[in-house]
């Protein structure tokens, strides 16, 4: 019998929370966590609007002056080779073992790997460049390089945890950790690894969210409350935020025989590329379309199944668009209307750790009996004629949940997540 990976604990450092809770809470409802926000001291800049990370500081590069909530653990050694992003994932992580009852000398042994996701830290990478560069190579940091290029999450979680597991890093951009996921389900049905820990995170810095505006991705919209709104005519762009969120993926075997609580079971993944654009989705959502067949084949679901889409949707025009009509390609022409919303209407858009955490979104509403309403939602585009986009949560269970990432270059990826039977 093939292995069925199940989620046993979920963690959560996010704009709308850092605990499990608070996400709960908010995701019900609909409570967001922007702020206005100055870039560079430059309140000349169109972009205004993050999501924002509380009870966190990284003033400088010096991890001397970082600060985070009280409740969380960080050894001091291990923080010299820490990144901000790289903190928000160590406590994300902490929750999401102790949700899942497991202790850190459990996961060596080799039955536990862990694929991490994330772009690195362009924060601490320009300044050690600089400093590089200021003291013309004669100077530098021991830890520079292991803290803050896109590897960082796994060299340092695998150390720390003594993992001897599958390691690896994943960059898709946004569908980073969503690859991760989808890999680490592979592990687990092949045989390969019992317990998988899936982490993503991003670093909430000038130098990670502001270059997007060059692309024309962000939000120019200063108010908070109306600047991510995801299906909506009048979307503009995404607002940007950092964090982490951790996930525990064992064998429903391993699981039931140590007496863990099974949140949801992974039951099928896909994938499949556009083949278009570098940094646009295809106008048709020809790749999404793909990956959304292939996942429900995976599965051996059919369309009229699937209760609840958490959508990809980060509210900027095109891709919203996209990903409606490959909704409608997938569902509306099958006859099925699951409903669909997101919730970077609430968080932001967390760039390569949105698919874990839209994976960790959907784990909440099979295992809370709740489907998020599409916050901020006043006039949807045309596009979505024939979705069912609740404005608010709605207090249903759903049975199985779809989950869809999309990142540059036309990589997409999908989850189908069930309520444990």
């Amino acid at each position: 019998m093939t292995p069925l990976p199940v989620i046993t604990g979920l963690g959560f450092i996010t704009s709308i929370g850092n605990d499990r809770a608070t996400v709960l809470q908010n995701l019900r409802e609909l409570r967001h966590g922007f702020e206005r926000y100055v870039f560079m001291d430059n309140p000349d800049l169109a972009v205004k609007v993050l999501g924002t990370i509380k009870g966190f500081s990284f003033p400088t590069p010096s991890w001397r002056d970082w600060r985070w909530p009280a409740q969380f653990t960080v050894d001091r050694e291990l923080l010299r080779g820490l990144s901000p992003h790289s903190v928000y994932a160590l406590c994300a992580l902490q929750q999401a073992l102790a949700e899942a009852g497991l202790k850190p000398d459990q996961l060596g042994g080799g039955e536990t790997g862990l694929f991490c996701a994330s772009a690195g830290s362009p924060f601490l990478l320009a300044h050690f460049i600089a400093h590089m560069h200021a003291t013309r190579g004669e100077r530098g940091s021991p830890l520079g390089v292991v803290s803050s290029i896109a590897g960082t999450l796994n060299f340092n979680l695998a150390a720390h945890y003594h993992i001897s597991g599958s390691v690896c890093g994943f960059v898709s951009a946004c569908a980073s950790s969503s690859h991760a996921l989808g890999y680490a389900m592979d592990e687990i049905r092949l045989g390969r690894q019992q317990r998988m820990l899936i982490v993503g995170a991003e670093d909430m810095t000038t130098e990670s969210i502001l270059p997007f505006a060059s692309l024309r991705a962000l939000s120019l919209n200063p108010d908070p409350d109306t600047a991510s709104r995801p299906f909506d005519v009048r979307r503009n762009g995404f607002v940007g935020t950092g964090g982490a969120v951790a996930i525990v993926v064992e064998d429903a075997a391993l699981a039931k025989q140590r007496g863990a609580r099974i949140q949801a079971e992974l039951v099928g993944w896909g994938q499949a590329g556009d083949g278009y654009s570098v940094a646009v989705s295809h106008p048709e959502g020809a790749g999404l379309t793909r990956a959304m067949t292939r996942t429900l084949a995976d599965a051996g679901v059919a369309p009229t199944a699937v209760d609840y889409v958490h959508a990809h949707a980060t509210s900027t025009p095109a891709g919203d668009r996209s990903e409606a009509l490959a909704l409608k390609a997938v569902f509306t022409d099958a006859g099925a209307h699951p409903r669909v919303s997101s919730s970077k209407a609430l968080t932001g858009h967390g760039l390569s750790l949105a698919g874990a955490m839209g994976a960790a979104v959907c784990t909440l509403a099979l295992d809370e009996g709740f489907i998020p309403g599409a916050a901020h939602l006043e006039e949807p585009d045309p596009a979505c004629a024939g979705l069912d986009l609740p404005r608010t949560s709605l207090a249903v269970a759903p049975r199985l949940v779809l989950n869809n990432s999309s990142g540059f270059g036309g990589s997409n990826v999908c989850h189908l997540l069930r309520r444990p039977v």
